[in-house]
C-alpha cells in the first residue's frame, strides 16, 4: 500500500500548497484557472477516451453504460443531492471541481493497474508516477477551488485500496489483461469530458448522475466471467 499511501499524501501536500498559493490571487487570475481547469478536463477526458476506444473488446458497452448508469444517476437525483449539500457548505462551483477531480485522479491505466501491480508484484512504479501528476493536478484545483479539494484523497485511497484488495484475493484476470481498465477509461473520459463543459458552462451535464455509469462495466465482466 506504500504506493497509495505516496499518492494519497501527494494530493494532500498539493491541496495545501494550492490553497496557500490562491490567498495570493487576484480574482481574474482565478477566473483564468477556472477556465483552465475546465479545458484540460475536455482535453483529458478526450484523450482517455480515444486512447482506449480502438482497444475496447466491446465497443458499445461504453453507450450501454452512459445509458444505464444516466437513468439510475438520475432516479436517485445524485447530482442535485451532492451539489446542494457540498455547495451550502463550500460555495457554488465547489461541487463540480470535486468531481471532476475525483475522475482525474481515479480514472485511467495509473490509478487502476498501479495498486494491482503493487499488491501482486510490489511494483510501485505507477502510482509514484501518478503522485507525481497528482501533485501537480490537486495544486492547480486547490489554487482555484482551495482547500475543500483535500476530500479528494481520501477517495483516492478508497479507490486504489479497492483495487490492491482485489489483486490479493486474486480476482484479476480481466483487469491485468486490460479490458475492464480499457472499458473504465472509455467511460471515465466522458465524465471527465461532461465535467469540463460543466465547469466551463458551456453544459450542465448532471455529471453525478452519469457516474453509476462506471459500475456497469464492472458488472459486464462480473456476470460475463459467471457464464
Amino acid at each position: 500500500m506504500l504506493g497509495t499511501i505516496t499518492n494519497t499524501v501527494c494530493i494532500i501536500v498539493g491541496t495545501i500548497a494550492g490553497t496557500l498559493l490562491k490567498k495570493g490571487l487576484g480574482e481574474k487570475y482565478r477566473e483564468v484557472l477556472y477556465n483552465a481547469m475546465g479545458l484540460a478536463s475536455l482535453v483529458l477526458g478526450a484523450n482517455a477516451f480515444v486512447a482506449n476506444m480502438p482497444h475496447s473488446e466491446f465497443p458499445v458497452l461504453f453507450i450501454l453504460s452512459l445509458s444505464l448508469g444516466g437513468i439510475v444517476g438520475t432516479w436517485l437525483d445524485l447530482d442535485g443531492r451532492v451539489t446542494r449539500f457540498i455547495d451550502s457548505r463550500s460555495g457554488e462551483g465547489f461541487a463540480q471541481g470535486l468531481i471532476t477531480a475525483c475522475l482525474l485522479y481515479c480514472i485511467g491505466t495509473f490509478s487502476i493497474v498501479g495498486p494491482i501491480l503493487s499488491a501482486l508484484k510490489g511494483d510501485n512504479t505507477f502510482l509514484y508516477t501518478n503522485s507525481t501528476l497528482d501533485l501537480v493536478t490537486s495544486t492547480v484545483f486547490a489554487t482555484t477551488y482551495g482547500i475543500g479539494m483535500i476530500v479528494a484523497a481520501p477517495i483516492l485511497f478508497c479507490w486504489q485500496g479497492m483495487f490492491y484488495m482485489i489483486a490479493k484475493l486474486g480476482s484479476t484476470s480481466a483487469l491485468l489483461q486490460g479490458t475492464l481498465v480499457n472499458e473504465l477509461s472509455i467511460v471515465g473520459g466522458v465524465l471527465i469530458v461532461a465535467s469540463g463543459l460543466s465547469i466551463l458552462k458551456l453544459k450542465n451535464c448532471k455529471t453525478l448522475n452519469l457516474l453509476p455509469s462506471l459500475l456497469v462495466p464492472v458488472l459486464w465482466f462480473l456476470i460475463k466471467g459467471l457464464l
